[in-house]
């Protein structure tokens, strides 16, 4: 019998080694404006973690955001009431974590997704008028590992809006800079 070498190849891929990861979800609360006025925005995201090196993580996940405080759509009546805007909004979201593992950590992420805004009367859940929109929003946090289960970030980013044509509610009506507040909780 004849024998042959059998030579094995190493295999090749994006990350070597074992791969560690956790997930998280948590609250988090949009500090901003809508046309000019003080809108505040609640919502939740969560999201995968892959931690690439004992330093950096990379984050994909999703989340979504609604409007809470009363926006009234300017110069809009109808039957003689003021018409107010409803807005909610969601996507895709991407976070990159740097240095995960010290007390105080940075990170920088972006929400890709779209959207919704209609007209609502005062203390009325029920909407019409409705027109949607995509949303750009990328934004920087410092975080701060309160335990190993539980961190919370503060931070700033800027909803750019676009495809908007409700009038009242416009792309530039919708466009803002925001503080926000996020509270994770997961496996880090």
């Amino acid at each position: 019998m004849t024998a042959l070498p059998v030579y094995a190849q190493q295999e090749e891929t994006l990350f070597s080694g074992g791969i560690d990861h956790g997930g998280f979800g948590g609250p988090v609360v949009r500090l901003s404006s809508v046309g000019g006025e003080t809108a505040l925005f609640a919502g939740g995201r969560g999201g995968w973690i892959l931690k690439l090196s004992q330093e950096r993580s990379f984050i994909i996940g999703g989340g979504g955001y609604g409007l809470v405080t009363d926006i009234k759509a300017d110069n809009f009546v109808r039957n003689g009431q003021q018409l107010y805007l409803s807005i909610g909004y969601g996507g895709i979201e991407f976070e990159y974590v740097y240095k995960s593992n010290k007390l105080i950590h940075f990170s920088g992420q972006a929400l890709i997704g779209g959207g919704g805004v209609s007209y609502r009367f005062k203390d009325q859940e029920d909407t019409f008028d409705t027109d949607s929109f995509f949303v750009f929003e990328p934004g920087v946090n410092v975080i701060l590992n309160i335990t190993h289960f539980f961190r919370m970030g503060g931070g700033i980013g800027y909803r750019f809006i676009s495809g908007s044509e409700l009038p009242g509610a416009t792309d530039s009506d919708l466009s803002s800079w925001a503080a926000v507040l996020t509270f994770k909780f997961g496996k880090f």
